[in-house]
């Protein structure tokens, strides 16, 4: 399965939900509970406005999202975060591709 990010598409899956880009309480449950807001802000950190991002698999995108956020937080001199199980769950549902 294929996976992908744009600015586009995270404002369609917030529309898709009925969610404003400030709604931090509901996009953190729609990206998998505690955290979700902060995943929902690296993937617009990580990909640039006007482009997508895509991915052949879900380990693929895992490990570009977990990339972006250790440079992040080198850059910030901060622990980088990781993903839980149920922040990866929602990020796979949520960005994959429709076959």
């Amino acid at each position: 399965m294929q996976y992908s990010v744009s600015h586009h598409k995270l404002k369609l899956i917030l529309a898709a939900h009925g969610l404003k880009s400030g709604d931090a309480g509901g996009i953190d449950q729609l990206f998998g509970g505690k955290d979700g807001y902060y995943w929902f802000g690296t993937l617009r950190d990580l990909c640039p406005e006007g482009k997508t991002l895509s991915w052949e698999n879900q380990y693929a995108m895992v490990n570009a999202i977990q990339a972006h956020e250790n440079a992040t937080a080198e850059e910030d001199e901060m622990k980088p975060q990781v993903p839980s199980a149920a922040n990866i769950a929602a990020l796979s549902k949520l960005l994959a591709d429709p076959i």
